[in-house]
């Protein structure tokens, strides 16, 4: 059997495959950035998991794909701790970006990432190419979750947020200066709270000032991370998340005055990791068996 694991600094999904593709069981534990938490709190979150405890042991690969997970040290910190908890089980740890490639297509594409973080690479069909290395939710991050609770965090405090909308915002978070500084700069996981932020434009009725806030993030990220491929006019562009399953009409405006074509929009990653692993991965072993 083979574990799916598609892992963020929010959230982590993970799916059981049998031997012939069909679900065993779906669940999901708190994130595991492996760059953003400590070894203990890893543990932690996994072990405590009622799914994985009753299967760790009848599991034969785990196939991890997560935030974090594209630099050496987090990477190996994260396999290790796989392997000691699913002691019978082949180990394979990936960053999140080839989990977006392949939920999101097969042929070659440019694939942008729009959940907790941001990120984007181009796919040839065989092999992914990052042209801009991701230095974290403090430089980069455009139109990501912390973007956008950045942005409204400094809209509040410049007054630059409209009254009415400011009411709700209070009403929905702890906005006094002691907590945020408490949260950003004393306690783990800034990123992480940061975004939770970002809820407030997607789970409100959209607005105005939403609605401009979020083509500015959206039109930096496609100025930053998407023109700066070369093949971007000649292949589509193919968006992850949630952030993205919500913005689709802002997207399509950002992209149209490049020329650029826009190609799936999945909202979940694990559910287009699945289809790729029926078709491409467990349909091939029992092809050669």
């Amino acid at each position: 059997m083979i574990l799916l694991t598609d892992g963020g600094s929010t959230k982590c999904d993970w799916i059981l495959l049998d031997d012939s593709g069909e679900i065993v069981f779906k669940t999901r534990t708190e994130g595991l950035n492996p760059a953003v938490f400590e070894k203990s709190l890893l543990e932690e979150r996994i072990q405590k998991n009622p799914e994985l405890s009753a299967h760790h042991s009848k599991v034969d690969e785990v196939h991890f794909y997560g935030a974090g997970c594209g630099t050496k040290n987090p990477a190996e910190m994260l396999k290790g701790i796989l392997e000691d908890f699913f002691e019978n089980a082949k180990v394979i740890v990936k960053e999140d970006m080839v989990a977006a490639v392949y939920a999101a297509t097969t042929e070659p594409g440019i694939v942008c990432i729009l959940g907790t973080g941001s990120n984007s690479c181009y796919y040839d069909g065989d092999d992914i190419h990052m042209s801009v290395d991701s230095l974290g939710y403090i430089l980069m991050d455009e139109a990501s979750g912390n973007y956008f609770g950045k942005r409204l965090i400094r809209d509040y405090y410049y007054k630059r947020m409209p009254p009415e909308v400011a009411a709700e915002f209070e009403k929905r978070f702890d906005l006094s200066s002691d907590a945020i500084k408490a949260n950003l700069y004393k306690k783990d996981n800034p990123n992480t709270y940061l975004a939770s932020f970002a809820e407030f434009i997607f789970t409100s009725e959209r607005n105005g000032y939403f609605y401009k806030i979020v083509t500015e993030g959206i039109q930096e990220f496609v100025e930053n991370r998407v023109l700066c491929f070369s093949e971007a006019q000649n292949v589509p562009i193919h968006f992850i998340g949630s952030i993205a399953h919500f913005s689709e009409d802002i997207i399509r405006a950002a992209v149209w005055p490049y020329h650029l074509t826009v190609g799936n929009i999945v909202r979940r990653p694990i559910d287009g990791i699945i289809d790729y692993y029926r078709n491409e991965v467990i349909k091939k072993k029992v092809n050669k068996v």
